[in-house]
């Protein structure tokens, strides 16, 4: 849910003006400022940002005391409640522009956010800022807008999934999380999890996972539209295993 503040302010460096909004998130509400207009998209929270919110919520378990790393963070309203919530060791990323990355930090100290939270600045396909990534879990919502990013998007993934080293050098068990149905899944260490529910053309959409797979990225729908992904695993003689 969201209510508007009634409040916008137009910054006289660089002319942008925002909008502050109070949003619900499950257990708390937060203040965040949102562009007004942004040529990237990344001015408002997006349907898949609060129902994602809450399948985290609702899967815990497989989350908390993970080394994360948001892509498309926008406003970055998601990863703050993960760290409010959770205090959930979180990075925010996004197109290298620097009025996004000083919203992020301006969002964080509204809500109570100190130190901010560290932030990268990372085009989708091009090189990342690390060559070493040590992020266990990458999380995203709603950011398969555009198909003609999807080949470079899955060129991050790839880097970000197959270059992955633990940040302490030591292997960690999979995070194991029960259902409410009975039925448990563990979550691997790296993955890509992603909620999707804006509106495109089912084609599209396909396009998206099909190119993970044929990337030799492993797709699976945890429901709720929630989506992991993660390097497809391998026999001892380097043959990928087909998962039936």
């Amino acid at each position: 849910m969201t209510r508007d503040t009634s409040s916008s302010e137009e910054d006289t460096e660089t002319q942008q003006s925002y909008v502050e909004r109070r949003h619900k998130f499950p257990g708390m509400e937060l203040v965040i400022r949102e562009f007004s207009f942004h040529q990237l998209n990344a001015n408002l929270l997006w349907p898949g940002t609060f129902a994602f919110a809450e399948w985290l919520v609702e899967h815990r378990p497989s989350i908390e005391g993970r080394h994360c790393l948001e892509l498309g963070s926008g406003t970055g309203a998601l990863a703050i409640f993960l760290r409010r919530l959770l205090n959930l060791d979180i990075t925010t990323s996004d197109y290298n522009d620097q009025e996004i990355e000083e919203n992020i930090a301006h969002n964080c100290r509204v809500n109570g956010i100190a130190p901010v939270l560290p932030h990268i600045k990372h085009t989708w396909g091009d090189t990342f800022s690390t060559a070493d990534p040590d992020w266990d879990l990458i999380i995203a919502s709603d950011i398969l807008l555009y198909v003609k990013q999807y080949a470079n998007l899955i060129k991050t993934l790839l880097f970000l999934l197959k270059s992955y080293k633990p940040k302490d050098n030591k292997a960690r068990p999979q995070a194991s999380d029960e259902q409410s149905c009975g039925q448990s899944f563990s979550l691997p260490r790296p993955a890509f999890l992603m909620s999707w529910r804006r509106r495109i053309g089912k084609e599209d959409e396909s396009l998206f996972f099909s190119g993970c797979e044929d990337a030799g990225l492993e797709v699976k729908h945890l429901g709720s539209r929630v989506y992991c992904i993660k390097p497809r695993e391998t026999t001892t003689n380097g043959d990928q295993i087909e998962n039936i």
